[in-house]
């Protein structure tokens, strides 16, 4: 017997993958969408409950490709649970757990277990991405075959870039046949010879070690030209560089099979957050500076950077938004800027800030959607990220004027490491619906405390 029915009521329905942008209604029956109405029913159908949905954007849900879940081994900063629990709140009905855990995920015993884990505690669907090489050393190809057997969905050993040449073609080479993509973490570690954020003004003013952009973009072109080489699929992770993106969009224009990502920071946080004042520039450094929780890597950079990354974004040159979700204790952002560890806390703020293009005029609503689903789940060459009739029923429901004041105390997340704690955003997640359940709706919790 059919269970779960639910009709979500009077939303703007968007789904880029079907080109869908009207008021209707979306009807969901065991776990999958049954139909969407060519316009608001006039009464619940009998045996379903109503979502109302009035004066909200209907989409599917979000679909995250770079989320570091740091379970197993370090389980304080944040466990499979807590961390799908965020993107939950998110809107996220799909993560990519990276493999920087530890034991890493190089084998398939560890993606086996990873996966029981994943369908015991998360509230959402995990993906693993498996490494590149044996424990993430660029050393020893990792037996990807193997991998992909045990369900992966691409290779990465993210927080290390693979600097040997040789080994990355071989990577390439051999992932082809496979048919998934190698993530490379794009950085030349004797160009960033112990910089801690990006090199410019900022940096010299406040005496800390700079990291040139051209670490970045040294990497990605000698990726590009691997893949070239290889025929193997190459996705860039977190791009935060103009040079970067020309990299990119001039090797799209050849042909090349590369893909990118830019995450919600590099979008809209520029170096100047460092002196702790959410971007304003301050006549005198004063001790609110250093502001630990703005570290990560690539580290948030120029405002003409920004500018090119919101421009690649809009022309397609970078196809996806992805959180790399970072979490770290307090231990490790209490501490000096050079001790810090690299990363900020994304899931739960990533659709508030990337409204900003939309609120901006960058990007349209239906643009920004298309980049938080349905391009995500074509670069992983899924029938997900759509509201499609028999369809995953993974769905969303927002609120895009709504403001809120971001309150790391508040996370569901078990990490706080955010620059963000007491700004406002405009647009928020009301709802998450996985698999037809609701695993995420802030209109119960506001009646609770309210």
């Amino acid at each position: 017997m059919v269970q779960n029915k639910k009709v979500i009521t009077n939303g703007r329905v968007i789904d880029p993958a079907q080109g869908l942008d009207r008021v209707a209604d979306v009807l969901v029956a065991d776990g999958k969408i049954a139909e969407i109405t060519d316009a608001p029913l006039t009464e619940v159908p009998d045996g379903y409950e109503a979502i109302d949905a009035s004066g909200l954007v209907v989409t599917p849900g979000f679909i995250d490709l770079h989320t570091h879940l740091r379970d197993p081994g370090y389980e304080w900063k944040e466990t499979i649970g807590s961390g799908t629990e965020a993107a939950a709140r998110g809107g996220f009905t799909t993560v990519s757990a990276m493999p920087n855990t530890d034991p890493c995920q190089d084998n398939a015993a560890v993606v086996d277990d990873v996966t029981r884990r994943a369908a015991r505690d998360a509230v959402v669907r995990v993906l693993l991405i498996g490494a590149i090489t044996k424990g993430r050393k660029g050393k020893t190809l990792s037996p990807m075959g193997e991998l992909a057997d045990a369900g992966v969905i691409g290779f990465s050993d993210d927080g290390d870039p693979v600097s040997d040449s040789n080994m990355m073609r071989q990577a390439l080479s051999y992932s082809s046949s496979l048919g998934l993509p190698i993530i490379n973490h794009a950085e030349v570690h004797s160009l960033v010879r112990g910089g801690v954020m990006n090199e410019g003004p900022v940096a010299t003013r406040l005496g800390l070690p700079p990291v040139p952009a051209s670490a970045e973009s040294v990497m990605i072109a000698r990726d590009i030209e691997l893949a070239m080489l290889t025929g193997g699929r190459l996705h860039v992770p977190h791009v935060s560089t103009a040079a970067s993106v020309d990299l990119i969009r001039a090797a799209k224009q050849r042909g090349r099979n590369v893909t990118a990502e830019v995450t919600p920071h590099h979008l809209t946080l520029t170096d100047s957050w460092v002196y702790g004042l959410r971007g304003e520039v301050p006549d005198v450094v004063t001790a609110v500076a250093y502001d630990t929780n703005t570290k990560v890597n690539p580290p948030l950079r120029s405002a003409e950077d920004v500018a090119a990354l919101r421009a690649a974004v809009a022309d397609g040159t970078i196809d996806i938004v992805a959180t790399d979700h970072a979490p770290h204790a307090a231990t490790d952002e209490v501490c000096t800027y050079d001790e810090a560890a690299h990363g900020i806390n994304a899931l739960e703020t990533a659709f508030g800030q990337v409204m900003q293009l939309v609120h901006e005029g960058v990007l349209s609503l239906n643009d920004l959607i298309a980049l938080l689903t349905s391009r995500p789940a074509a670069i992983l060459g899924r029938k997900s990220g759509t509201l499609a009739a028999g369809s995953e029923a993974d769905i969303v429901l927002l609120d895009p004027d709504a403001e809120w004041m971001v309150s790391p105390n508040d996370f569901a997340s078990l990490s706080r490491n955010t620059p963000l704690a007491g700004a406002t955003l405009r647009g928020r997640v009301v709802q998450t619906i996985y698999g037809g359940l609701s695993v995420w709706d802030s209109r119960s919790v506001a009646a609770v405390t309210s």
